[in-house]
């Protein structure tokens, strides 16, 4: 029984470690205070509203949206046929190509951002925005080739062939048996590729140039003017942003049926 016991507070512990910054965030965004507090000063959904007041965090959130969904997407498009050769198909330089890709996840994102200034946007004119789109991209690719190829790993190989002796092309067996069978190890690549690039902070630091910034970079340069806690409701919405998400994928998608 005071074992029992124990489990109980400690799961309760952990539980509030891992939730409660996230309470805090939400009441110090909803506080009627004029600068960022905790405990708040009241409540009041004052600073809610001036978050969509603030030109500067739609137009972030824009870039920041645009970025996370069209990296995400070009990512998977590029990391779907890798994952593939490297499951199926004992390749000379697998192992190699396998450290490359992986080599963003490695690397520090900082490092990441500097050698991309150094190297590509300053010799080469790149503009910004095109700059954070191979950067994002770059940094998403291996999170999608290590999820799809968790995917195919557990897709019997097999399968594939039957596909094939039935009269089905590689390219249709694969469109055809294999990308359904996959698509939970695709949509789990998707979300968690969104969520990091929109998160992105060290390689966007680097890239961001004037008028050109990603919402995480611009909630780090109005703290540096202004400490009211509109960035905190700011926070707490991207919060239940994530969270929507999650939720809409289970809804509409049937994610956990395919898991």
């Amino acid at each position: 029984m005071n074992s029992r016991w124990l489990q109980y507070v400690v799961l309760t512990l952990i539980m509030l470690f891992l939730i409660g910054p996230f309470f805090i965030i939400v009441a110090a965004g909803l506080s009627a205070g004029e600068s960022l507090a905790f405990p708040p000063q009241g409540l009041s959904f004052r600073w809610v509203v001036k978050v969509f007041q603030i030109d500067s965090f739609r137009e972030s959130f824009a870039l920041s949206m645009a970025l996370a969904v069209f990296g995400t997407l070009a990512a998977l498009i590029l990391g779907v046929p890798i994952a593939y050769a490297l499951s199926r198909y004992k390749l000379p330089l697998g192992e190699t190509l396998r450290t490359i890709v992986s080599a963003p996840i490695i690397v520090p994102g900082i490092i990441v951002g500097l050698a991309l200034l150094r190297y590509l946007v300053v010799p080469l004119d790149v503009e910004v925005v095109t700059a954070l789109f191979a950067a994002h991209t770059a940094l998403i690719l291996p999170y999608a080739v290590r999820v799809v190829s968790a995917s195919l790993n557990n897709l019997r190989s097999d399968i594939e062939e039957a596909a094939v002796l039935l009269g089905a092309s590689r390219l249709g067996a694969f469109f055809r048996v294999v990308l359904p069978n996959i698509r939970s190890g695709i949509l789990a690549a998707f979300i968690l590729g969104f969520v990091t690039s929109f998160n992105q902070v060290p390689v966007s630091l680097f890239l961001s140039g004037p008028g050109v910034r990603t919402l995480p970079i611009d909630m780090i340069s109005y703290l540096e003017t202004t400490y009211d806690p509109s960035v905190a409701a700011l926070a707490a919405l991207l919060a239940f942003l994530s969270i929507a998400i999650v939720f809409l994928a289970e809804r509409f998608l049937g994610f956990s049926r395919y898991v």
